[in-house]
């Protein structure tokens, strides 16, 4: 047994890291062991009650990577040795592995115990060589606190195992559930034949979505043309990233030549959703937000409701400015999907999203990201459009964006060390004179978000990669490009500038 255990993977949203030498067998054993300790931990703080291990319920599934099976099957004997039961959902999108947590399940496979929560190992949209684990408790995602905790009670299951101060304990049962059956049933209901008329194209990028979304969809009455829906850890055909423009070449060309109404696809494990429209154009993820809004602010309006949609700092003005417009009411905060989901349960906000693809329905479901759902919101406003003009398309429900110019998402390679310094420089070298711009505002609670008369110019620390994420916007391109060259050069300058000092 090694004397010290590599916690470097544990972040703000999740476990995150390149296999093995940040994600392996032993992390996710003791992890697995720190996650039952600290789940029975809150059960004292909310119940005041000692719950035994004996008593709780997991559900595990995984991701298509090559590692990721390796990794379940240390993850659930930590699970079992501590003594808690698992339901093991095997390979499926996670989605459905936050679904878990809210299906009905027979009584007899959970002999009478109720799930607490999930554990799904994935790294999403990063490339092969990441792995990862979600965890959720209580039908929610655990916060950056809840995260930190969980990885002192993992270190602390190494210092005990090493110790030896660990006694037996019995194990609990293992049975593998077709989560994805029980799913599909669910969602299928929702929607009966709603998609019929409508053809889209679906891209699963060799990930989850192909085990689940193409039959779903069909089952919704969509013709579908499927492209790379077999699992394959490898990504062979393209990186599974939706909000990376270069990944969608495929879905784009297929959707023009099948004249297509739009084309769906998914990241790495199902949680994010890229749209291309029928003209073969990448849908960016406040413009889908934006469409989803319009039609839940249109279907509240006849029961006088105003329902609240949360984005993040890196999505267009124009996005806030029409919710509010429209009678919505529109709220920004952190990028990342932990402080999402807190800020929707703080204000009671009925859909929420981000840049990324990320898209959250409290609206007739149950509040998490799920891209295979969201499709399904997709061909169901796509539908109720073309029954009222059979020429409908994507692209006029997004006219307001028409108006201004909007950068792509620029990334910037940093250190992660370095990041806070250096935005802490930037800070304090931002003026008028800079940018050749009157500054109204500027937004601090993810990076710095610089507001001008005329549009926006961002930069923020991404929560999973070594990397600044920035864009920008205005009401001109030139305005636009001024933006963003210069806040990327003196950035690049000031990140150069740290790592000549570390060296």
């Amino acid at each position: 047994m090694q004397d010290t255990l590599n916690t470097k993977a544990f972040g703000k949203n999740d476990i995150r890291g390149i296999f093995p030498s940040e994600v392996n067998s032993q992390l996710y054993f003791y992890a697995a062991k720190g996650y039952v300790n600290w789940v029975r931990m809150q059960y004292e703080k909310m119940h005041n009650e000692n719950k035994p291990a004996q008593d709780l319920l997991i559900c595990v599934c995984m991701d298509a990577r090559l590692h990721s099976k390796e990794l379940k099957d240390a993850l659930i004997q930590g699970l079992l040795s501590q003594g808690a039961n698992v339901l093991d959902l095997g390979l499926a999108p996670t989605p459905l592995g936050y679904f878990s947590e809210f299906a009905k399940i027979d009584s007899q496979i959970t002999e009478d115990k109720t799930v607490n929560g999930a554990l799904i190992i994935t790294a999403s949209h990063n490339p092969s060589e990441y792995n990862g684990l979600k965890m959720t408790f209580n039908k929610a995602s655990l916060s950056e606190e809840q995260i930190k905790e969980v990885k002192e009670c993992t270190l602390k299951a190494f210092e005990d195992a090493k110790e030896k101060t660990y006694r037996t304990i019995a194990c609990g049962f293992n049975k593998k559930y077709d989560i994805i059956s029980n799913y599909s049933d669910k969602i299928a209901d929702m929607f009966d034949k709603i998609g019929t008329g409508i053809k889209i194209v679906v891209d699963s990028a060799n990930a989850t979505a192909g085990i689940v979304a193409p039959q779903l969809y069909r089952e919704l009455g969509c013709e579908v043309i499927e492209l790379f829906s077999e699992p394959d850890g490898n990504f062979p055909n393209h990186h599974p990233n939706p909000s990376d423009e270069k990944t969608l070449d495929a879905i784009k060309k297929a959707v023009v030549e099948n004249k297509a109404d739009f084309g769906i696809a998914f990241d790495g494990d199902s949680d994010r959703i890229g749209v291309v429209s029928s003209e073969g154009k990448m849908i960016s993820g406040d413009k889908l937000l934006l469409i989803y809004a319009l039609d839940l602010i249109n279907e509240l309006k006849a029961r006088g409701e105003v329902p609240t949609v949360v984005s993040e700092v890196k999505c267009s003005q124009v996005l806030y400015d029409t919710i509010n417009q429209n009678g919505g009411k529109a709220i920004m905060h952190k990028t990342g999907h932990g402080y999402i989901k807190s800020k929707m349960k703080e204000t009671g906000a009925l859909l929420a999203g981000e840049m990324s693809g990320h898209v959250f329905f409290k609206d007739r479901y149950f509040g998490y990201d799920d891209a295979i759902y969201a499709g399904c919101r997709l061909i169901e406003i796509v539908a109720k459009n073309k029954k009222q003009n059979p020429h409908f398309d994507l692209k006029e429900l997004i006219a307001p964006f028409d108006k201004v110019h909007l950068s792509h998402e620029v990334r910037l390679k940093c250190p992660n060390e370095y990041k806070k310094a250096v935005l802490k420089e930037l800070e304090g070298k931002i003026t008028d004179e800079l940018f050749n711009s009157k500054i109204k505002e500027i937004i601090t609670i993810d990076g710095l978000r610089i507001i001008f008369e005329d549009g926006f110019a961002l930069i923020r620390q991404s929560n999973t990669e070594p990397v600044f994420t920035l864009r920008f916007e205005a009401k001109t391109k030139e305005r636009c490009e001024n933006y963003q060259n210069t806040l990327c050069d003196l950035t690049q300058e000031l990140v150069e500038k740290h790592a000549q000092t570390k060296v």
